[in-house]
């Protein structure tokens, strides 16, 4: 095995290392050299020596001091060594990044810097180095991105019980920075109060909280009807976060939304009444999300385009004239199998999740109004937008967040260990580098 190993040493070294002659007796003039074996494959001094020119000039211009040459090539060595695994990885996997894909890519990060693509390739120029290196060095970037994303998402599982656990350590790590801007209103009861007293005053505070629902401003009603200790500074409590709050209020209202009123809370002094006037320190997410329906005609050999649009231009006059009825004419035309059904319905959706046509259209329409009929890539149709609201995906956002944080550690925790494992089942040699 040695002794083949030599010999492909020496093949190696053959091919990448060769001279120029101009006759019998002139001397051989090194082109590259052969530093590494992997696999099948070799690194050259000339690889090693780009990315530590690359980074050499990288920390001259932010003015950053490095270690010395050698820890700089072995640490190039490294990743020679870990990309040359992963690019023979892609390859048997039959995973390439077209020339598009690769554009697209440059394209975002001459974006990023505020810059065309034509402004990257003369700052890449510009520091010495091939522009056409440089986008194949892109290439094997994200090659190797997509390999490792390939091989090492597999091998992680999140349980629902770790993202209770993270929620609730998060949980708790933020109930200092989140605060709540409060008014309270006090509908009190007589001590020793009877059960008609007790009545009335649960009639007092239902019609409060029927005047705050109505619109009435807080302060004047907290002023007028409040027997608590702020009634005259128009029942403000102020900031405070649930732990300051006392016990009846933190409950009801954790989580709340901003401008929501609260109550009657019941306690020993009566009937409290509480609103959210402002809340600071919550990342509040809310998605508008629409309720639909569609008729969509798919156009055929036998029926063609314009047919399957002045079919939907009439059914648009038709259902607008109050001559037909939605549900029916989905049920017996629309081609879609999903909504067909339900007389062509769709519950309550993110209108981001359709495609843009029948976003677009569906979002420029009031309520109840019917489109006209318009062209997506399933095909023709017309859609009603029965209603629009806000909702607030706040719980879902965290829920998100603590799984990402967790898949996060875990794929790095992963692809350590995936390139740990790919490193000891190849055949990897290094040589001394020349100085």
């Amino acid at each position: 095995m040695r002794k083949s190993m030599n010999l492909k040493k020496l093949l190696a070294s053959a091919l990448l290392s060769f001279g120029l002659c101009q006759s019998v007796f002139a001397a051989p003039v090194e082109i590259d050299k052969v530093v590494g074996i992997v696999n099948q494959g070799v690194i050259l001094q000339s690889e090693v020596d780009t990315i530590v020119n690359r980074v050499k000039a990288q920390a001259k211009e932010q003015g950053q001091e490095l270690p010395s040459d050698e820890t700089l090539r072995i640490q190039a060595m490294e990743r020679l060594v870990n990309q040359t695994l992963m690019m023979q990885l892609a390859e048997r996997m039959g995973l390439e990044i077209s020339d598009s894909q690769l554009d697209q890519t440059l394209v975002g990060m001459a974006k990023e810097q505020g810059g065309t693509i034509a402004d990257l390739r003369r700052t890449i120029e510009a520091s010495g180095e091939s522009f056409q290196s440089y986008r194949e060095e892109i290439r094997k970037e994200i090659t190797t991105q997509q390999v490792m994303r390939a091989n090492v998402d597999r091998r992680i599982y999140i349980s629902p019980q770790e993202v209770d656990n993270l929620l609730k350590i998060m949980e708790s790590q933020g109930q200092n920075t989140e605060e709540y801007d409060i008014g309270h209103i006090l509908i009190d009861i007589p001590n020793n109060a009877t059960a008609d007293e007790i009545a009335s005053a649960k009639t007092r505070a239902d019609k409060v909280i029927e005047f705050l629902q109505d619109g009435k401003e807080f302060k004047r009603i907290a002023i007028s009807s409040s027997s608590g200790s702020k009634a005259l500074e128009g029942g403000q409590l102020g900031w405070m976060s649930i732990n300051e709050m006392p016990s009846l209020f933190a409950e009801a209202v954790k989580g709340a939304k901003k401008e929501a009123i609260i109550g009657p809370l019941r306690s020993g002094a009566g009937f409290h009444i509480v609103k959210v006037q402002d809340i600071r320190g919550r990342q509040v997410v809310e998605t508008t999300e629409v309720r639909s329906r569609h008729i969509l005609i798919k156009p055929s050999i036998i029926l063609s385009e314009e047919k399957a649009r002045t079919m939907l231009n009439g059914f648009a006059k038709e259902l607008r004239a109050g001559t037909a009825d939605f549900g029916e004419l989905a049920k017996e035309y629309s081609e879609d199998p999903g909504s067909a059904l339900k007389g062509g319905e769709y519950d309550w959706t993110d209108p981001t999740t359709y495609v843009p046509a029948f976003r677009d259209t569906l979002l420029s329409l009031d309520k109840n109004e019917i489109s006209d009929p318009f062209r997506t890539t399933f095909g023709w149709h017309i859609v009603q937008l029965l209603d629009k609201r806000v909702a607030d995906k706040t719980e879902i956002a965290k829920r998100n967040r603590a799984h990402g944080m967790l898949f996060n550690r875990k794929f790095k925790e992963e692809s350590f260990n995936w390139q740990q494992e790919m490193r000891e089942q190849a055949h990897v040699e290094i040589f001394p580098i020349d100085e």
